[in-house]
């Protein structure tokens, strides 16, 4: 399965959830019972903070990957990482080379390209968070260039 249909498979699953729980949580609102309604209310709004949190997933796995296309058309994705035989980069080699691409974002602040290469570089050095924000960086940068 791609990831691609894992997503859809996911979001289908969440829209069947959704229905599901939006019909017990009416139920729940017309008994009329105090606790009952504030249990169908409940069960309206977390489902909706969960489609929130999973649009904006989605969304940002969506624009990053049109922005990795647009790299690696342009020829700007190859990092020159050492790999290993799994495909993925190195880490201790990433990590030493990070302060390169750091600089690179530091020295074009608004090059998105810059900012996407170095989330890539942290994502290989194993720092997930700080790689989404950068690739966070450079999906802003892009949008505010169009």
């Amino acid at each position: 399965m791609t990831i691609k249909a894992g997503a859809l498979l996911m979001a289908a699953l969440l829209a069947l959830y959704l229905a599901l729980v939006g019909w017990r949580a009416v139920q729940f609102i017309t008994t009329g019972d105090p606790v009952a309604v504030a249990m169908g209310v409940a069960l309206i709004v977390l489902p909706l903070i969960a489609v929130w949190a999973l649009w904006r997933e989605l969304a940002f796995g969506i624009r990053s990957q049109a922005l990795m296309k647009r790299l690696e058309a342009e020829g700007g994705l190859e990092l020159g990482l050492p790999v290993l035989p799994s495909g993925r980069p190195d880490r201790a080699a990433a990590g030493a080379e990070f302060a390169r691409f750091k600089a690179d974002a530091e020295a074009e602040p608004d090059s998105w390209r810059a900012w996407l290469r170095l989330g890539l570089v942290y994502d290989a050095a194993g720092d997930r968070r700080r790689a989404r924000q950068a690739v966070r960086q450079a999906i802003e940068l892009d949008r505010a260039s169009r």
